[in-house]
């Protein structure tokens, strides 16, 4: 038995009439008072046969050499009746009919006429054996002729149905050829746009370019014709995060004066949901949405498509798409609009590496800067008035020598304690500049080692609290990071603070996450009064620690307070996904 995906159609065609067949023959019978009669039971063969071929057909299977079985079972079926039935004296005579319809839709005209001959045989046969009466041979002559007739009536309609089908058919084909072509030569379009918009991404490190060209070419791509105009009721956006954390317009076309300067949170409706889920929402309800509904440009709006510009952790923005019309974002177009997202998050990544590439540079260039003239303050504000005063004694002893021998003697003393304090002040600065130690013998070494230097230059008490069990996480260029961090920390107390003692603890905090703490005693600060007016000071030493925790992909924060101390607090992930945790519990996002 074959099985097949579409239905048998002709299967069909004959089931059907082979039970309008039945149906008419059970009228004829009872209206003849002939439906009681023994020789039925071959028509209830013939229901229970197509019974089966009925369910046969609905499972859109055939049986082997289905047509010919098929026939032969309706010419038998036919003659028996016919035959059993005593003949033209039946009122289902007209059951040799049956044959004929099915021989004609399996066989066309040729099978038509092989079946009329064989039910003409039959007739004539069943006549001639029960009377030679020339009435019943009239109508017998009649009968044949019909029977021939109807055949090659039935043959010549099937002909004209099977070549209408055909042209049908084939119309239907040429049609849908013809849709299959202008679906190709869209998809053409919109790879060329793809292509277009990589050659163009590509060929720019430009950020702003970058967005330009990514709403230019979206709006090429959704253009149902190959030369179609663009869609003027389409508005689309992009959507950055700034700084502070709020998504700012980068970029749009057809938004409104008032719309360009709309800032949003991204913490409410399909924005939220874009953001927090990683991929594309379809918003249907544009009205109640608590953030879109302020762009005015939206309110004329049935449907926005919200892409997310996102990169593994790094949350760039959102791109909009926004139409009037119902339905219009379809499955083809959304995937488009998908892959051309995707491309302008490779793009708008690598315009921001670059362009962290540049700041980076900036800021090392301005580290290397604010390095030199650090260097130059503590030398002159150190050594520098060390070596001066020394001179200056020197000087002095030579003209008491004289005439208090004595005297220049207990100078001489003086003079060389200072000395030997210039020499710890410059140790220690070179220690701080270059601490080979912390690459020979580790953090926790160093660490001591710079606060016994502290102690011993500056009488400053600063205890260390390392749990060495967790360094065996922290990379080596992390610790020098932290190093680094410590020594600007302590330096700001010392000068600052008017400290008597610094705390400086690394310890564990929560999974996969390492909290630097240096805490002091001294005079503490305000620090939103120190922020607030912060770019016209001089010193850059909340600068360096912010700038020295991101190298290590961690989060600043300074509690302080005027006479309650200050303490600082870096947290420090181990893994991206502790990372990821870390800034979004602290509201970070890349811009």
């Amino acid at each position: 038995m074959r099985k097949t995906d579409s239905p048998y159609v002709t299967d069909w065609f004959a089931v059907s009439i082979r039970w309008l067949f039945l149906l008419g023959l059970v009228t004829s019978l009872s209206l003849g008072g002939h439906l009681l009669a023994p020789v039925n039971i071959l028509l209830i063969g013939l229901v229970c046969w197509n019974i089966g071929l009925t369910l046969v057909t609905g499972l859109n299977r055939r049986l082997v050499a289905h047509r010919e079985i098929s026939l032969t079972v309706d010419l038998v079926f036919a003659a028996a009746y016919f035959t059993l039935a005593g003949g033209f004296g039946s009122p289902a005579f007209w059951i040799v009919f049956l044959p004929l319809m099915t021989s004609t839709l399996y066989f066309e005209i040729t099978g038509a006429i092989i079946s009329a001959i064989v039910m003409t045989a039959v007739q004539v046969g069943v006549t001639l054996f029960q009377t030679r009466d020339p009435v019943a041979l009239i109508f017998l002559v009649v009968s044949c002729v019909l029977t021939c007739a109807v055949a090659g009536l039935f043959g010549y309609l099937n002909v004209q149905l099977i070549r209408t089908n055909r042209k049908n058919r084939l119309a239907q084909q040429e049609a849908q050829l013809g849709a299959q072509q202008k679906k190709l030569g869209m998809e053409n379009e919109r790879l060329r746009a793809v292509y277009s918009l990589t050659s163009t991404l590509l060929a720019t490190l430009n950020y702003q370019r970058v967005l330009e060209s990514v709403l230019d070419l979206s709006l090429s791509a959704l253009n149902t014709e190959s030369e179609a105009i663009a869609d003027e009721r389409l508005i689309c956006a992009v959507l950055l995060f700034s700084k502070n954390e709020s998504l700012e317009v980068g970029s749009a076309r057809r938004l409104t004066t008032a719309d360009m300067r709309v800032v949003l949170h991204g913490r409410e409706g399909a924005i939220a949901q874009t953001i927090e889920q990683n991929k594309p929402v379809l918003l249907t309800d544009v009205k109640n949405d608590p953030e879109l509904r302020r762009f005015v440009a939206f309110h004329t709006c049935n449907e926005i498509y919200c892409f997310p510009l996102r990169s593994g952790f790094s949350a760039y923005g959102i791109l909009l798409f926004a139409h009037p019309l119902a339905g219009f974002f379809t499955k083809d177009r959304r995937e488009i609009l998908d892959i051309l997202g995707s491309q302008a998050v490779i793009a708008i990544q690598n315009a921001r590496l670059y362009q962290d590439v540049v700041d980076e540079r900036q800021h090392m260039i301005e580290a290397q800067e604010e390095a030199r003239k650090k260097l130059a303050r503590d030398l002159h504000d150190g050594p520098t008035q060390s070596v001066s005063a020394i001179a200056m004694r020197v000087n002095m002893a030579q003209r008491i020598l004289l005439k208090d021998p004595k005297a220049a003697g207990e100078e001489l003393g003086r003079i060389e304690d200072l000395a030997r304090r210039t020499t710890k002040e410059i140790r220690h600065m070179l220690f701080t500049l270059r601490p080979l130690v912390l690459e020979s013998q580790g953090l926790v070494v160093a660490l001591q080692l710079m606060a016994d230097k502290v102690k011993e230059t500056y009488a400053q008490n600063v205890i260390i609290n390392v749990e060495e069990n967790i360094l065996q996480d922290l990379e080596v260029g992390k610790q020098g990071v932290v190093f680094f961090i410590v020594e600007e920390a302590i330096n700001n107390a010392r000068k600052h603070a008017q400290a008597k003692h610094i705390w400086v603890t690394l310890r564990p905090f929560e999974k996969e996450m390492v909290l630097l703490e240096i805490q002091d005693d001294g005079v503490g600060f305000d620090v939103a009064s120190v922020n607030r007016s912060y770019d016209k000071r001089g010193s850059l030493g909340m600068v360096n620690l912010r700038e020295r925790a991101e190298l290590v992909n961690g989060v600043l924060n300074i509690q302080s307070a005027p006479a309650k101390g200050t303490r600082i607090q870096v947290f420090i992930p181990l893994t991206d996904e502790a990372a990821d945790r870390l800034h979004r519990s602290s509201g970070n996002r890349n811009p």
